[in-house]
């Protein structure tokens, strides 16, 4: 009996969450927890910490590294792009052409909005 395509993915599935499940619980079976206040202390480069920081990092972090992110992926995608050019053709031009626009468009918003300051 052949197995359905979609029983095939839900085996992968099911594999898969119970993989990343024993990668998560099975090291903190079988670790010590031993505390002690030099490992509970921020490691800061091996400069002693300056200070307690005990608020919130300000979303403009957690904003700027997420933009980051997006457009470093955006801009690897022109490598295989620039490999496969002459055999894509004009329609690989106009479709990478309008790629660039749309990611130029959402660059200006982001830019408009202020999400590339750190104040």
């Amino acid at each position: 009996m052949q197995p359905t395509p979609w029983t095939v993915i839900a085996i992968y599935f099911v594999v898969a969450l119970v993989v990343a499940g024993a990668i998560c619980v099975i090291p903190g079976l079988f670790t010590r927890k031993r505390p002690t206040k030099e490992k509970l202390e921020a490691y800061e480069c091996g400069v002693p910490p300056t200070s307690q920081f005990t608020g919130r990092f300000p979303i403009r972090f957690y904003l700027v590294a997420m933009l980051f992110v997006v457009f470093d992926v955006e801009t690897a995608s022109f490598y295989p792009w620039a490999v496969r050019l002459r055999q894509l053709g004009l329609f690989g031009f106009t479709e990478m052409l309008t790629f660039i626009i749309v990611l130029g468009v959402g660059y200006a918003y982001v830019w408009k909005k202020g999400g590339f300051s750190w104040r």
